[in-house]
């Protein structure tokens, strides 16, 4: 009874007036594609038709088609990945180097290369909706393997191992481009954040 009392608690028909904005925007914030995030939203109330019987009350029902749609976008990765055109570019090294590559300091920051110091004033609202529209920008001006190894570490909290299965890279490479994209993610975000507040203050 409990079961079936639940299961007319998950009414399809709502689903994308309650929660398909949600869906979207999760998607969005991931693969940073409007035309894809749209078609990853319609492959995950489809799939959520197909199974919701067997939902059985296990989570929320927001909690349960997020779930879903996780795995639809690392679908997604997992389908581009294996594009030659992401394989290619993953090795490229023509972003510039910010560390010392031998002597005594090597793996230290280059000195003209090293980040700059946040001032705590300029770093504080950091939980506001304008520094997160920031964030965003910086995010989507990222190379796409970098985007997404940072996005699948960072925001989603995946392990190495298993970026590196998504990915079909080895962890060496997975090191790279998280090493590059956290780096050129503080260089945007130095630019585009804190030296503008700090100039405006």
């Amino acid at each position: 009874m409990e079961t079936s009392a639940q299961n007319l608690t998950l009414d399809p028909t709502g689903w994308l007036d309650s929660h398909g904005d949600h869906l979207y925007r999760y998607a969005l914030a991931r693969v940073r594609d409007a035309a894809v995030a749209e078609d990853l939203l319609h492959e995950t109330l489809l799939a959520a038709i197909g199974s919701y019987h067997s939902h059985a009350g296990r989570s929320s029902e927001r909690t349960w088609l997020v779930g879903i749609m996780k795995h639809k976008v690392v679908d997604y990765f997992r389908r581009i990945a294996r594009t030659a055109q992401f394989q290619l570019t993953i090795g490229g090294d023509d972003e510039c180097d910010w560390f010392e590559n031998s002597g005594p300091w090597q793996g230290h920051w280059l000195e003209d290369q090293a980040p700059g110091n946040w001032p705590l004033d300029a770093a504080q609202p950091l939980d506001s909706q304008e520094f997160w529209e920031t964030f965003d920008r910086c995010l989507s001006q990222l190379p796409q393997q970098m985007a997404i190894a940072f996005t699948l570490r960072e925001i989603d909290g995946l392990g190495s191992n298993e970026i590196c299965e998504i990915l079909n890279i080895t962890p060496n490479h997975l090191w790279v481009l998280l090493h590059r994209s956290r780096s050129k993610l503080r260089q945007l975000l130095e630019t585009e954040w804190f030296s503008y507040r700090a100039a405006a203050a």
